[in-house]
């Protein structure tokens, strides 16, 4: 029977791919990154970019620790899990290094996040483990949080901003629109 394939078409993203690393071992702690596609200028440029960089020093410091943070419990370093980290702190754009900082951060306590979550599996164990890993994924998420809350802030300012955009004053009231400072003490 002959049947006609339907050709699969892939699906394309207005947005340039993330910024990806193969990985080289040099020994048991470290491997050295370099381009998928052998173009090292361009993607040395692409990984400043990513990081919101200008220094190369920052780009090796950066994937050092990433290779540190994307160790499996084994003790081998996952290229994916390096990709993935790399993925998630372009997908943040940060500005400067700051944010980069802020942003790695981030990403390694997801990383670490889902590895507890996947160990605690269900909780339906019961043994005093469970709790154990449940209390360490409650502070991760909540870690995470904050550092959302931070990089928040860090780029708006820590400012709030209250639009009023109705006032009623009723017959014989008055009212003030400013800041209003009570009389002093």
């Amino acid at each position: 029977m002959n049947r006609a394939r339907a050709s699969v078409v892939p699906i394309t993203s207005p947005r340039n791919p993330r910024t990806r690393v193969k990985l080289r071992r040099v020994n048991c702690d470290l491997s050295k990154a370099y381009p998928p596609d052998g173009q090292e200028k361009l993607w040395w440029g692409r990984l400043k970019k990513a990081l919101g960089t200008t220094s190369s020093d920052f780009v090796n410091a950066t994937l050092v620790q990433i290779q540190n943070a994307s160790r499996l419990p084994g003790g081998g370093i996952s290229e994916t899990s390096v990709n993935a980290v790399l993925a998630f702190i372009e997908g943040a754009e940060p500005r400067n290094e700051v944010e980069a900082a802020l942003a790695i951060q981030m990403a390694c306590t997801h990383a670490v996040t889902m590895t507890v979550l996947a160990r605690l599996g269900g909780g339906f164990r019961g043994d005093r483990n469970t709790a154990v890993m449940a209390g360490a994924a409650t502070r991760l998420l909540k870690a995470f949080a904050t550092q959302v809350e931070a990089l928040r802030r860090l780029r708006n300012g820590g400012s709030q901003f209250v639009r009023v955009e109705h006032v009623h004053v009723n017959d014989g009231g008055q009212a003030v629109i400013g800041n209003v400072k009570g009389p002093a003490e």
